[in-house]
């Protein structure tokens, strides 16, 4: 059975041993993050935390409590999806893309049970009051401030909701997109949206001012873990990511109808922010914000969402994420993406083994592939490849290793690279578009970016000296040594093989 909403992924989590519940008062004012940046540095992403009494920026309690690092650890991040273990996910996804039609009608009727897995994914809309409407907050009344949004890092321009499912459509075409971006509360029923140029909701937007059209925006705080996990997935514009969480959860996933718009929300929301944007109103500062690359993104210019309604459950608990100085929370989201997303890469780069993006590199600055190398010059084949899709263009650094690298170890993949390298002969570098808060390219959003070359050399790539094989123990003797590891008393915290 799948998880349909916030409790139900917290009182798994709580059955896993992984949930921490914090019954003293702790400020939503930079304490919450301080408390959990320290989790999330622990070994394995630390506990999820959830705050019993948080108390509000003016000193008073509030009425909810807050969750934190729900999504911060390997374990949690499968529950959330409903797996063992993310491959299983991409694997699923490897079977589909792989589908060959046959010519045969009885091969064409074997295939039927996969296609039919898939029609019964899209999102199912709920009859009668949802969840996420117990309780209704219409404007004039609405008044941010008392909801705990916490405000992260010391210099941040202020409250930040920061673990959204954005909601909104194309208005030519109809697509709906939820993306999670963070975003800033200026007053009691005002907001800054900061959606980056490259962001599907960025898009919308554009479409809707060039028609001089007013913008309904839903914000989705909360709901089944799998529309989180899939707000902040790299899908192609025109797949909707409450279909992909049904197919991940195996299960539809159950949307109402907005109390102020057209727009569709999850029925099991915790709360829904419901508001419009107008096009023909001046951008407002948003900003700075303690961002995932470790530094403060600076303020910028972004639509206002005016409030038009709050919505929610009669006792929601308010989902909160933070970024800054990694290891943090959104690894683990990330870490998702790239086993989930795997089988798409190879479906268009099939010499691709395995891909890794280390927490270090914050997803966008640094990529380990290995590859099946099987000609000289493929490494920057693969590199040239990677850079076309998505938002694998924004990747600042690629480093290319051969197939028996084990990229999911950075300390395994820099040693072979440093080893690997002539930095002169395998060092290429390019232009392109940059991540916006890359805060070192030369021009906003665009910028140089280096691939490297380490894999094995060949002879056809101008490398005439032998190649050194790896220093490995030969099977036998360490068959030897396991057998008599217990007789020895080293204990070696369970490494002792």
């Amino acid at each position: 059975m799948a998880l349909d909403n916030l409790r139900a992924f917290i009182d798994a989590i709580e059955r896993a041993g992984e949930l921490r519940q914090v019954a003293r008062p702790v400020s939503v004012d930079k304490e919450i993050t301080e408390i959990a940046d320290r989790c999330m540095k622990s070994p394995g992403g630390g506990p999820a935390l959830l705050f019993r009494q948080p108390t509000l920026r003016s000193g008073g309690p509030s009425r909810y409590p807050v969750a934190v690092n729900l999504f911060g650890s390997a374990r949690r991040m499968a529950l959330a999806l409903g797996v063992e273990c993310l491959d299983e996910i991409g694997e699923r996804i490897a079977s589909l893309v792989n589908l060959k039609i046959p010519d045969t009608l009885l091969g064409k009727l074997a295939m039927l049970p996969q296609l039919a897995e898939v029609a019964k994914f899209p999102p199912k809309t709920a009859g009668g009051r949802p969840p996420c409407q117990a309780v209704v907050i219409r404007a004039p009344d609405v008044d941010l401030s008392q909801f705990p949004v916490p405000v992260c890092w010391p210099e941040d321009g202020g409250p930040y909701i920061t673990l959204p499912g954005v909601i909104t459509r194309d208005p030519g075409t109809g697509v709906r997109n939820v993306g999670m971006y963070r975003i800033q509360v200026l007053g009691k029923n005002e907001l800054a949206m900061h959606w980056q140029r490259h962001k599907v909701g960025a898009a919308h937007w554009r479409a809707m001012a060039a028609r001089s059209e007013t913008m309904p925006v839903a914000i989705a705080l909360g709901g089944d873990p799998a529309s989180i996990y899939a707000a902040s997935a790299p899908l192609p514009p025109t797949i909707d990511e409450f279909l992909f969480a049904g197919f991940l959860r195996r299960e539809p996933v159950r949307l109402a109808k907005a109390v102020t718009s057209d727009l569709e929300v999850p029925a099991e929301a915790e709360l829904v922010v419901e508001g419009y944007i107008d096009p023909r109103e001046e951008l407002v500062l948003e900003g700075p914000f303690g961002d995932h690359t470790g530094f403060y993104s600076l303020a910028d210019y972004y639509p206002k969402v005016h409030v038009t309604a709050v919505t929610m459950r009669a006792e929601p608990i308010w989902p909160h994420t933070i970024v800054g100085q990694p290891p943090m929370e959104d690894y683990w989201l990330g870490h998702a993406t790239e086993r989930i997303f795997l089988p798409l890469l190879k479906l268009t780069i099939p010499e691709i083994v395995d891909i890794h993006m280390p927490a270090a590199g914050i997803f966008h600055n640094l990529v380990f592939v290995s590859i099946d190398k099987q000609y000289p010059g493929q490494a920057y084949k693969v590199m040239n490849g990677l850079w076309g899709q998505g938002l694998m263009s924004l990747a600042k650094v690629i480093i290319v290793f051969d197939k028996d690298v084990n990229v999911q170890d950075p300390r395994e993949a820099w040693w072979v690279a440093l080893n690997h390298i002539d930095p002169e002969r395998d060092v290429r570098f390019t232009m392109g578009p940059i991540d916006v808060l890359d805060h070192s390219s030369r021009g906003f959003t665009f910028g140089s970016k280096m691939g490297i070359d380490a894999t094995r050399k060949w002879k056809e790539e101008g490398f005439t000296r032998e190649w050194p094989n790896r220093i490995v123990m030969d099977d036998a003797t360490r068959q030897k040594v396991d057998a008599m590891w217990k007789e020895l008393g080293i204990d070696l915290g369970g490494n002792g093989r």
